[in-house]
């Protein structure tokens, strides 16, 4: 009984644990085994895996034959135990090797992408016309939808060209067969009269609503054909127009379109003499949406600054009365062409005003807006109807010079019953909040105030009757859709749309807007630059001052197409950058600024222009041009430094510190010095200072919706 004691008090606990690699059965058989040998006087603490004394085993053997059996098994199969493999699971295994697949698939992807887009980083695309010219074919005498030039396929460096092939295709080889056919035959002039205009009207209805390949790249592939159009051939075919002689006994009214942002250069020195003596003026100042407001009234002071400029450019004599006949200019008004401010007041101002006493040319600088306003009034109350369904848009792009030759819509007669119709309109519009707009109004909103501070919603009193859809039959041929197993399917015939013209009683009468092309100025850095480089310059968001502190011995880059060294002073000073948010602006020392330049310009770091030391090579080098400025208040801008089109940048020092300034930009540009300053107030506009660097942090104004009831509310408690 002893034995047994000892056994289970200092030997099983050992011989319970069984080792790892033994499996269930085999350990039961082990521990059966060694208590069998402590119930015959075994050992206490036997070992496992040691070799037995014999007469222990002896023992084991007379009190159990079996035993002895299972020994020998015992023995045979755990000195030669192999660790097995668990178990793997074949359809984890099967997930998580599809997993690596995808995973790699998607990292060759990234692969590749990242690899196109450095190879067209490198490689910028060429603008060669496709497709071959035919000379021999005549030019159809039809004028491209977008830009206003006549369609041919004759020179693809003449403005209106379209491939051979796809000319040809939509004219029709019949077409052009009858027409060489009716050339070599001899007929009378009534005859000749006769043919001529059926030619013109099949070719058309062919071209109609058809742009040129200039056009179709500009919209699809924002890709620009360089056209052989020089200025004097702008300036030539809009100043034709306009002394032109007046239809219905009335002279022109002239809409004069600049852009704010570039004044006074966008404001065409010679339009005295373009225009002639007769026409009236309107001055339009567009893009005014991109300026923070820098204080509550300075639509005011920008409003008051832009006709102070159109003095100084001799449109207009202050000293004159209103009605004065030498007094071109009759008012000036700021507007957004894009976002929609100012639009529905100065339709009301050319409705009462102006009326319907003759035509309306709208002439400016090139890429100041005009076609975009030309698209904008095209689907407002100031166009017929119908004429927005039949006159097709205008190309609009931020390369300049879009617009080749005239285009136009016709006007609607502003009769009192269809004024009085608007101001209903207007007003019920007034008196709606945001959240009363549709989701589709709510969301353009949204789009419209991420892109401009100024928003205005533009609307349509006389719209065309829709089609109702209850009464809309659906024609349904169960013979003509069905067929046997031998026949084949036909594919359903396409029925031709019916094409919406204007009649003769809708435009015999009515005056026209007339889209006029841009007039491309000399000094202006756009020219120098490709078509990827002035997406970065131009801004077509709300502009974010960013507001830098400069000690003398400072230099400030606007990329690399402009510079100021602020030499001498007697503080610092705050120079606030007014340009497009992605042109980069480096702050340096003058000492570094000729090394910096060298090393990175055309490169990422100043990233405008682009293409390293090839593209460097081409572009003119920077000139500089001395500027003196004394400071007038630590609150108020005593000038803006114009960079050419690049942008400005306001200088705000303090009182009686005069600062020796040297700006630099490419040759053949001008460095502009503008007093006032068109935001004198900008320096509020900054946030906190950064610390351990001479940057601001920035500061983004809240939009403004013009003609919503809460905005207006909120309009008249600032002022």
């Amino acid at each position: 009984m002893n034995v047994f004691r000892r056994v289970f008090a200092g030997g099983l606990p050992r011989f319970w644990q069984p080792p790892p690699l033994l499996s269930a059965p085999a350990c039961g058989r082990r521990v059966g085994a060694l208590l069998c040998r402590a119930s015959v006087g075994g050992p206490r603490h036997f070992p496992l895996g040691k070799e037995r004394r014999r007469h222990w085993e002896e023992a084991a053997v007379a009190a159990s034959p079996e035993l002895r059996e299972e020994e020998e098994e015992e023995e045979f199969v755990f000195p030669e135990y192999v660790l097995e493999k668990p178990a793997v699971d074949e359809e984890r295994q099967r997930l998580e090797a599809a997993a690596e697949e995808e995973l790699e698939q998607q990292r060759l992807q990234r692969k590749r992408r990242q690899q196109l887009r450095e190879g067209r980083q490198k490689a910028p695309r060429s603008h060669q016309a496709a497709g071959r010219p035919d000379p021999s074919v005549r030019s159809s005498g039809v004028n491209c939808s977008g830009c206003g030039a006549e369609l041919h396929c004759r020179d693809p460096a003449v403005p209106g060209y379209l491939p051979s092939e796809k000319y040809l295709s939509l004219v029709g080889p019949e077409v052009l067969l009858q027409a060489e056919e009716d050339k070599g035959r001899p007929r009378e002039p009534k005859e000749e009269a006769e043919a001529a205009a059926a030619w013109k009207d099949s070719v058309r209805k062919a071209l109609e609503g058809t742009v040129c390949q200039r056009c179709w790249l500009l919209v699809h592939h924002q890709q620009a054909l360089k056209v052989e159009m020089t200025r004097e051939t702008y300036y030539n075919l809009v100043s034709a127009a306009l002394k032109r002689p007046p239809h219905h006994g009335r002279s022109p009214l002239v809409l004069c379109m600049v852009d704010v942002l570039d004044l006074p250069d966008s404001l065409l020195p010679d339009l005295s003499r373009l225009v002639g003596t007769h026409p009236h003026i309107f001055v339009l100042g567009n893009k005014v949406d991109l300026l923070p407001a820098d204080s509550p009234q300075y639509l005011k002071r920008l409003q008051e600054l832009l006709l102070k400029n159109c003095t100084d450019a001799g449109l207009v004599d202050l000293s004159q009365p209103s009605g004065a006949p030498n007094k071109h200019v009759i008012e000036a008004h700021l507007i957004s062409a894009k976002t929609g401010y100012g639009i529905e007041t100065l339709i009301s101002k050319l409705q009462r005003s102006w009326k319907l006493n003759g035509d309306v040319y709208l002439v400016g600088a090139a890429n100041s807006g005009k076609s975009t306003l030309f698209n904008t009034l095209l689907h407002s109350d100031y166009c017929k109807s119908r004429a927005s369904d039949v006159i097709h848009k205008a190309t609009i792009s931020p390369f300049p010079g879009t617009t080749l030759n005239l285009l136009k819509f016709p006007i609607i007669n502003p009769t009192p019953y269809r004024i009085l119709r608007r101001q209903e309109r207007l007003k019920e519009d007034s008196e709606k909040s945001e959240e009363d707009l549709s989701i589709n109004e709510q969301k353009q909103l949204n789009i419209l105030k991420k892109q401009g501070y100024l928003i205005g919603r533009i609307g349509r009193t006389f719209k065309q009757p829709e089609k109702n859809e209850e009464k809309c039959t659906v024609d349904f041929d169960a013979e003509a859709l069905s067929f046997s197993m031998e026949e084949e399917p036909s594919p359903p015939l396409k029925t031709a749309t019916t094409k919406v013209e204007l009649t003769y009683n809708e435009v015999k009468d009515c005056r026209w807007f007339y889209d006029t092309p841009g007039i491309i100025r000399d000094d202006c850095v756009l020219n120098l630059l490709t078509e990827k480089e002035i997406k970065f310059v131009l801004p077509t968001c709300a502009i974010v001052p960013r507001t830098f502190i400069l000690q003398p011995g400072m230099t400030l880059f606007l990329g690399a197409l402009g510079r100021i060294d602020y030499l001498k002073g007697n503080n610092s000073s705050w120079f606030s950058v007014v340009a497009s948010n992605l042109l980069p602006v480096h702050i340096t020392s003058t000492e570094k600024a000729d090394a910096i330049y060298q090393k990175h310009a055309g490169q990422t770091l100043l990233k405008v222009p682009m293409g390293g030391e090839e593209r460097m090579k081409e572009f003119p080098p920077l000139v500089p041009q001395e500027v003196m400025l004394e400071g007038i208040g630590e609150g108020e801008a005593v000038a803006d430094i114009k960079l050419s089109s690049a942008g400005w940048v306001a200088v705000t020092a303090h009182s009686n510190n005069k600062m020796q300034l040297r700006c630099y930009t490419p040759e053949g540009t001008l460095v502009t010095v503008r007093k006032p300053p068109l935001l004198p107030y900008i320096i509020h506009l900054k946030g906190e200072r950064l610390k351990g660097s001479s940057s601001y942090k920035t500061k983004r104004p809240p939009s403004f919706v013009q003609n919503l009831k809460s905005n207006i509310d909120q309009k008249k408690h600032n002022i």
